[in-house]
């Protein structure tokens, strides 16, 4: 299933915002906009406001509440670091972030342990073949502990 098309950070945070809506959690959102303000700018040179092409980039991070403690920063890139229960997924394209969310909060997502390489792996299962796998660095707390599939 094709994702839907997200070109702009205000769009995926709407998105986020109904997904939030749909899974009865409140939602923060922090706006950081122009150059000067984003966490990361390649594009833009020192002291900037614009980037090189003239845009406004946008940058937002968003938390949401609730168990699992989820936070998503959307990136000017068309990228976003999402990080469940301390598990942090860098690199999830803006496209992947609403059906990512509704795997965590559609009791998709699940912690697999593994013998080699030793480990525990929160798995997010997005529809059709993406997935995504992180090594998790931090105690299990009590969601991932529920979501440990054998």
């Amino acid at each position: 299933m094709a994702h839907p098309h997200l070109p702009t950070t205000e769009s995926a945070v709407a998105a986020i915002r109904e997904i939030a809506r749909e899974y009865a959690r409140e939602m923060t959102v922090e706006d950081a906009i122009g150059a000067d303000q984003t966490s990361r700018r390649t594009a833009a040179g020192v002291f900037a406001v614009l980037d090189a092409d003239g845009s406004l980039p946008h940058e937002a991070f968003v938390e949401l509440s609730g168990s699992p403690q989820v936070s998503v920063r959307l990136f000017p890139e068309d990228d976003a670091r999402i990080v469940v229960d301390g598990v942090d997924f860098d690199d999830v394209p803006r496209d992947s972030v609403p059906p990512f969310l509704r795997s965590v909060y559609g009791s998709l997502a699940y912690v697999k342990g593994k013998f080699f390489p030793p480990g525990e792996w929160l798995v997010v299962p997005l529809p059709g073949d993406e997935t995504y796998r992180e090594m998790i660095h931090v105690a299990l707390t009590p969601w991932l502990v529920r979501s440990v599939r054998t």
